[in-house]
């Protein structure tokens, strides 16, 4: 399996999964763009588009950083040609990019629900609608192409609402956008399929949310980066329309031991962090 040769668009790739995929990615020699609004070094949050791309460099990739806000049509769309002319065509869309705020509602102000909306659900649809009749044309070209959404399975239970309704909304909507493309852009080759983590995940995000003691319980971005490979080669006319795990994907290509992936080795299975929006009937490997 190889992304060799492939471009990669991957919103929001300055830090965490999304380096990770993209990392993966250069390995193999992947064109990888960094699409993401962090260009100087952020005070809490480590990475900026430009230490992304010489990570990607020094994997074996090529790398574009480009200065993008997701939620901004202009930079986005700007950022999709600026694409297409260095590279060549677009074959695989990451929508990584995504807010989070696990507040109830009356804490949950309108500022922090557009931000969570405009990026996670309105990103993701407008990184599709931007990038598709690139990913059409290289399905025609090359026989494949991939859209990747780091979105839930839609889970409906209330669970998963209750304590964080405009996030969990946000969320979804990236996932419906996975529903929706898997099935309309069917017939022109192009994959749409979400992947989302069993375990926290251990990033800086996670740490502002959780803090220590769940960076502690959580697995390394690297899980959902080999997934996502795993994902990204399967063919595109015949893998679609998935709402994956990471560990589900790996457990079916013979991965039988996750302890590779936790953040603090040694850490037992049975105390890792479980993630929001599991379905209940997960299959167990421990």
């Amino acid at each position: 399996m190889s992304l060799k040769g492939k471009t990669l668009f991957i919103t929001g790739g300055s830090r965490g999964i999304g380096l990770a995929i993209a990392v993966r990615a250069a390995r193999d020699g992947a064109n990888v763009v960094v699409a993401a609004k962090t260009g100087e070094p952020h005070a809490r949050l480590p990475g900026t588009i430009y230490s992304a791309a010489e990570d990607i460099e020094k994997a074996g990739g090529k790398a574009l950083p480009i200065l993008c806000d997701l939620r901004d049509e202009t930079q986005l769309a700007a950022a999709v040609e600026q694409t297409v002319a260095t590279f060549g065509g677009i074959d695989i869309l990451v929508n990584n990019a995504s807010a989070i705020s696990l507040t109830g509602t009356l804490i949950t102000d309108m500022k922090k629900y557009d931000l969570m909306n405009g990026i996670n659900a309105r990103g993701t649809y407008m990184a599709g609608r931007y990038c598709i009749p690139h990913l059409k044309k290289a399905a025609q070209n090359h026989g494949s192409a991939h859209i990747l959404t780091l979105s839930p399975p839609l889970a409906m239970d209330k669970k998963w609402f209750a304590p964080h309704v405009a996030y969990s909304m946000a969320k979804y909507g990236m996932s419906l956008c996975t529903l929706g493309w898997a099935e309309e852009f069917r017939k022109d080759g192009i994959a749409a399929n979400s992947l989302w983590p069993r375990t926290a995940i251990a990033t800086a995000a996670i740490r502002l949310v959780g803090g220590d003691a769940v960076m502690r319980a959580s697995r390394t971005p690297e899980i959902m980066a080999d997934a996502a490979h795993v994902i990204l080669n399967k063919p595109s006319r015949e893998f679609s329309g998935h709402f994956c795990i990471d560990d589900v994907v790996l457990h079916e290509t013979g991965v039988r031991d996750f302890s590779q992936y936790a953040a603090v080795p040694g850490t037992p299975e049975k105390n890792l962090a479980p993630d929001f929006f599991l379905p209940d009937d997960l299959p167990q490997f421990h």
